[in-house]
């Protein structure tokens, strides 16, 4: 069986983007170069990364799909909504609510635009 340790997130400005996770997950993360900022989140990295900082090309760029939503399991939805809505670079898409299968969640965006949500971790649906 595979295990998922890391997602990359792009982003164009690691200040902004280290400072908008700090707020949501209240840990600093490590800088472990100029265009890469890592913050483990128990099993899983999540790498923001601005390749041109890090000098590299965006070739084609990213691509995401509107809904590509990258997943976080939290403790307290409740507070984490409170964080993120306070956030003024963040864009709340959603109100906290329950899906069909369980999951109570909220999405928004990052200030780089990428999907995200915030689930509660006591209903996380594993399939």
């Amino acid at each position: 069986m595979a295990k998922l340790v890391k997602i990359v997130v792009p982003v164009s400005d690691i200040e902004q983007a280290a400072k908008f996770y700090f707020n949501i997950f209240g840990i600093k993360g490590s800088r472990v170069s100029a265009g890469q900022h890592f913050f483990n989140l128990d099993d899983c990295i999540l790498e923001c990364y601005d390749p041109l900082a890090d000098g590299d090309s965006l070739g084609q760029g990213w691509m995401h799909h509107e809904n590509q939503y990258i997943c976080f399991a939290v403790k307290n939805l409740d507070a984490t909504f409170i964080r993120v809505k306070n956030i003024s670079d963040a864009e709340l898409e959603s109100e906290i609510h329950q899906k069909e299968w369980g999951e109570r969640l909220f999405y928004a965006r990052d200030p780089f635009g990428n999907p995200i949500c915030f689930i509660d971790e006591k209903t996380v649906f594993y399939g």
